[in-house]
């Protein structure tokens, strides 16, 4: 009988020679982090992007060197399921968009609060799958290292950050099993499947073939992640080609393309003229920058046919920051 041998792994004492080392680190505030890590952050909301305003906890400098290297240890130990397009090294929102570009029919379905959902239960969970070991205080000092305690009491509920440089990668890791079977079940049924952080996207040619999965997802959400981690119903949204289709933020056209969008391009085309009327500041000038890069990214098109909209190549100058 074959039996899987499981590897215990020095995690900490090669954080710690790493930090200690190159003297990034002092021996003491390493061990200090070590057991009230979890309270060493900053706390600060934005604004989301339609309503409402998101909780962003930003570790303090040692401990932000701590998880950079932490991330580095870790990322080649745990692994990502190909379906996954966030955080990962030569992936985008636009790659992840034209998976869905020539399917007709189009499933979105979002996870609530995501990183924050994610406890230490979760990952020691992950861990074991990644055939890694470790001590009872091994994991309590690791869990200090990687997780926050929003309500800093002693021993307060720990959960992932949004704003921590090692969440996307613990976060990618410890959906693997639920994107690896529901994966398996998209591609026996003609579907694709793509997650791109908490918002997961299904599509297909085959009509109906989608109606299903809501059901299908929020069982193996239950069953993989016993109820911390749960579907947002309100942003479970069926469409077609009969309706706008949209991707992390892209829109599917019709003829299997992908577009920014008609009030994109409106919007960019409205700096622009602003821009060459001199109305426009320093920062409304850099926003602008980063829009027309964005749309040359997702449809090259777009921009060529707004060079000839305005002055001649003035859109090529600003793109090359000569303008």
């Amino acid at each position: 009988m074959f039996t899987l041998k499981r590897t215990k792994l020095n995690i900490l004492t090669t954080l710690r020679e790493q930090l200690l080392t190159n003297n990034v680190i002092m021996p003491q505030e390493f061990e200090r982090l070590e057991v009230r890590g979890s309270h060493a952050y900053k706390v600060y909301s934005i604004p989301k992007r339609k309503a409402g305003r998101r909780t962003i906890a930003h570790p303090s400098s040692k401990l932000k060197i701590c998880q950079r290297h932490l991330n580095a240890i870790l990322n080649p130990l745990l692994k990502v399921h190909d379906s996954s397009y966030a955080y990962v090294k030569g992936r985008s929102i636009k790659d992840n968009a034209l998976v869905h570009s020539h399917s007709a029919y189009v499933l979105k379905m979002d996870f609530q609060n995501f990183f924050n959902s994610i406890t230490p239960t979760i990952l020691r969970q992950c861990l074991i799958q990644n055939d890694i070991l470790l001590s009872v205080n091994e994991l309590e000092k690791l869990e200090q290292l990687i997780f926050w305690n929003p309500s800093k009491k002693r021993n307060g509920k720990l959960i992932l950050s949004v704003g921590s440089p090692i969440s996307p990668l613990i976060s990618n890791a410890i959906m693997y099993p639920f994107d690896k079977i529901i994966n398996d079940i998209c591609t026996k049924h003609g579907i694709n499947y793509t997650r791109y952080a908490d918002d997961i996207t299904f599509s297909t040619n085959i009509k109906n073939t989608l109606n299903k999965l809501p059901e299908i997802v929020e069982q193996l959400i239950i069953q993989t992640y016993a109820g911390r981690i749960i579907i947002n119903k309100r942003k479970t949204v069926f469409s077609s080609k009969k309706h706008n289709r949209h991707v992390t933020g892209i829109t599917l056209t019709n003829d299997s393309k992908i577009s920014i969008g008609r009030s994109r391009k409106r919007y960019i085309s409205s700096l622009v003229f602003k821009y060459i009327n001199k109305n426009l500041d320093i920062d409304e000038i850099n926003h602008m920058k980063g829009m027309l890069a964005f749309a040359y990214n997702i449809e090259p098109i777009y921009i060529h046919r707004l060079s000839h909209k305005y002055k001649v190549n003035i859109v090529e100058k600003i793109l090359r920051g000569s303008n």
